[in-house]
């Protein structure tokens, strides 16, 4: 018996990458993907045996893609603090290159779906810890002071990130006034908005903390 072709479960999942960002994982159909495929419903099962499958070896493909390259550039030559300042920038980018996905993503989580809650937590501490090692890394080398960890990766998540997954929420939602909608593009998404906010935010970090004043209460 010959063997099906292998090009058809790629041709597949370029549907999905399509598809899926439009419709999530309730609203997308193995009949739909083969429609779009090309492909009938024999081949579908042949190759990925059910949706739950699919989407998870959809997931799994774009965010290997995104990883790789991550990864890749913090391994680039130089400092530990200029190698996280590049990873920042490229992890801006890739963001606003498939924040389409990412954000659908965290919708079906939000809703339950299991396939998309299994991914985060597989996938999300591969990437948290690649940016936590780098900032270590930075800070054993005297680039930036000791702080607690999950402080400033939360700040610079959200001083970097956080801008481009709420604003084209807010944006469809028509929740912006028209003349700062007219210049998200290129205050927020831009190569040089992207960069400006890293170096804004790891030029906090760099700053040594200041104490907290300690609370003065009225004499009695």
């Amino acid at each position: 018996m010959a063997r099906p072709s292998q090009n058809i479960d790629q041709t597949l999942l370029a549907s999905g990458r399509e598809l899926y960002p439009q419709h999530g994982f309730a609203g997308l159909s193995v009949r739909q993907i083969c429609e779009h495929a090309g492909a009938n419903v024999g081949m579908f099962h042949y190759h990925f045996q059910s949706k739950n499958n699919y989407v998870g070896v959809l997931l799994q493909g774009l965010y290997d893609e995104v990883f790789e390259q991550l990864a890749a550039q913090a391994a680039q030559q130089g400092s530990a603090l200029e190698r996280l300042r590049a990873a920042l920038c490229l992890l801006g980018r890739l963001i606003r290159q498939h924040g389409n996905w990412i954000s659908r993503v965290w919708t079906d989580a939000g809703l339950g779906e299991e396939v998309a809650r299994l991914f985060l937590q597989h996938n999300a501490p591969r990437h948290v810890g690649l940016l936590m090692a780098l900032l270590e890394e930075a800070t054993e080398a005297g680039e930036l002071p000791p702080a607690a960890p999950m402080q400033r990766f939360g700040f610079l998540m959200g001083s970097v990130l956080t801008p481009m997954i709420l604003l084209p929420a807010a944006m469809q939602f028509q929740l912006l006034p028209v003349q700062l909608a007219a210049s998200v593009e290129a205050d927020v998404f831009s190569d040089a908005a992207i960069a400006d906010r890293v170096n804004r935010a790891l030029n906090a970090l760099a700053l040594p903390a200041t104490p907290l004043a300690a609370s003065h209460h009225p004499s009695t």
